[in-house]
């Protein structure tokens, strides 16, 4: 019950993150997450769909991840890797989410889709049931190189960018203040969730104690 509670926490992160995904590259002329940016990038010059793309070069980062430090490679980290490419191509099939307008608006919704990626994203860290795989690839690269994790991040994801940006991906002013306003909503959601998951799951293991005891 304690597990399949996680497992639904996690779903339910992930699929409230790819939705946050998918609206902002619906905003894409606003500028992109730096990830993003490679994703669409690819999308636009080799084909496939933006979420292939995504599920691609997560599975390259596990690989590397499992060389460097196989400690923070979970289940989760694979589900991760093909459910979150996977929602986002289908929000972009369903076309249930906003498009760009080219208005004012366009910054309403990205700035909503920056909060919900967030929230999302903190949503399924919570659950405890593995790091995504950029978080993780992240992680292992700042244990090996005995670095800052801080550091490693924005190094991560400005060479991201620039590879991105070469290669055509879209580049704009939300793409260098995305993580101002995602990190402070990730961390507040990453640390309340994080609780809520422990108490739940402290409340279920003493209810099936008293349980077996009577």
């Amino acid at each position: 019950m304690v597990k399949s509670f996680r497992w639904l926490f996690f779903l339910l992160g992930i699929m409230i993150f790819s939705g946050g995904i998918s609206l902002t590259i619906n905003m894409q002329h606003l500028g992109i997450h730096p990830w993003d940016v490679l994703n669409v990038a690819m999308f636009e010059r080799a084909g496939f769909t933006i979420g292939t793309w995504n599920i691609i070069i997560s599975m390259i980062l596990i690989v590397v991840c499992f060389i460097l430090d196989r400690r923070y490679i979970k289940a989760g980290t694979f589900f991760n890797a093909v459910l979150v490419g996977s929602f986002v191509d289908f929000y972009h099939w369903t076309g249930i989410l906003p498009e760009a307008t080219n208005t004012w608006v366009d910054i309403l919704f990205i700035l909503a889709g920056i909060c919900i990626m967030g929230f999302g994203g903190g949503l399924y860290n919570a659950a405890g049931v593995g790091s995504g795989p950029r978080d993780g690839f992240m992680l292992s690269l700042a244990d090996k190189l005995k670095a800052p994790i801080g550091r490693v991040r924005i190094i991560t994801e400005c060479s991201v960018l620039v590879i991105g940006w070469i290669i055509g991906g879209p580049v704009f002013v939300f793409t260098f203040i995305f993580t101002f306003i995602q990190s402070p909503i990730f961390q507040a959601t990453y640390l309340k969730m994080g609780e809520f998951v422990l108490k739940v799951e402290y409340n279920q293991n003493k209810k099936r104690k008293e349980t077996h005891v009577s």
